[in-house]
């Protein structure tokens, strides 16, 4: 095993960032951030100076033609994902990405390809997989303890006042981030595939009824799943006056959970036909997440730094993240074309 310390660069230093240079710097016996990157400088020397003072640009291709670490995590506006990420890669540098891992399926793939062809690695951030209640979700599951699952709800019932658009000029367009869909429910729709496997087909309404931007505010969805279950997925940025629910509920012959509060962060139904030792565990898995982002952040790094010094296998790579990308596009496809879409897209 390759036990050597691992050195990260962070492009685009906004709000998400933090989790990502916190959770590197967690795991400060086996990995360091060693540069960051952002086209406002102020904000690349501040990250800069919060980190100790490493290294700062303002310009990504001097970045990464500086070098000095060994993959870069991008953390900036969603449609540059897949071409920063291509640059890293042509430049000798693994990849993690944020999601979405691209707004469309063709940047998605050349940027696939071009970590497949250069023989670095490509990670796809989903760190509400990690959450303490989604894993008992999933292990639920994966022991068949819901019998034949039947249907399965989603809801992200959020705000994003209008502040928080204007905050920044690409948040909200078609171009670079997407609306409710693709921006701030994405982890829901990775999560909704992961849980109970691929979609077959997708119907869906998405409006921006309140927000000025160009994208939806707020958008429904009908799922038929290749297993025969049915679901549906809903999404709005339009609570008032704060964040109600970000939840799951998953429905099968032999068992009901559901997992509630505003990000995931409780069990508020658990219950099936036969007791299982982990059912003693449902009342300990409650946590207080300081924002909608939770806690996953850091034990997502322990798997990118294991994979990287050779200890284990990624947990979502490349192709995982593109299995929710193609579902999002299918219900903006849907809604757009007032037709059901069959999956995979062509």
């Amino acid at each position: 095993m390759n036990d050597k310390r691992i050195r990260f660069a962070i492009v685009g230093c906004g709000r998400i960032s933090a989790h990502h240079a916190k959770a590197i710097a967690a795991h400060g016996d086996r990995a360091e951030l060693a540069a960051v990157c952002d086209v406002v400088p102020e904000r690349a020397s501040r990250a800069a100076e919060e980190a100790g003072g490493i290294p700062w640009y303002d310009d990504y291709g001097k970045m990464l033609a500086a070098g000095g670490f060994d993959a870069v995590s991008i953390c900036t506006p969603s449609g540059l994902h897949p071409e920063q990420g291509i640059q890293a890669a042509e430049a000798g540098f693994h990849v993690i990405t944020e999601k979405p891992m691209a707004i469309s399926l063709e940047p998605a793939d050349r940027l696939i390809k071009t970590c497949d062809d250069k023989g670095v690695r490509l990670f796809v951030v989903k760190q509400n997989r990690l959450n303490s209640t989604v894993r008992m979700l999933k292990q639920a599951v994966d022991k068949g303890r819901f019998g034949r699952i039947c249907f399965a709800e989603v809801n992200v019932f959020w705000t994003r006042p209008q502040e928080y658009y204007d905050m920044a000029p690409w948040r909200g367009t078609k171009a670079l981030d997407g609306g409710a869909f693709m921006n701030q429910a994405s982890h829901y729709v990775d999560l909704m595939h992961w849980l109970l496997g691929d979609v077959d087909e997708v119907d869906a309404f998405r409006d921006t009824l309140v927000r000025d931007i160009e994208m939806e505010d707020t958008g429904a969805a009908i799922l038929r799943f290749k297993s025969g279950a049915l679901g549906t997925f809903n999404v709005t940025m339009l609570v008032y006056p704060k964040n109600l629910e970000g939840s799951i509920t998953v429905i099968g012959t032999r068992g009901t959970a559901r997992i509630g509060g505003i990000a995931l962060n409780r069990i508020e139904t658990w219950d099936f036909d036969q007791y299982a030792d982990e059912d003693r565990e449902v009342l300990d898995t409650a946590y207080n997440p300081p924002t909608v982002y939770g806690h996953g952040h850091k034990g997502y790094y322990e798997n990118v730094i294991d994979v990287l010094q050779g200890k284990a296998q990624p947990r979502t790579d490349g192709r995982s993240g593109r299995h929710s990308l193609e579902l999002i596009l299918a219900m903006y496809r849907a809604a757009q074309t007032g037709q059901r879409v069959k999956l995979p897209l062509t």
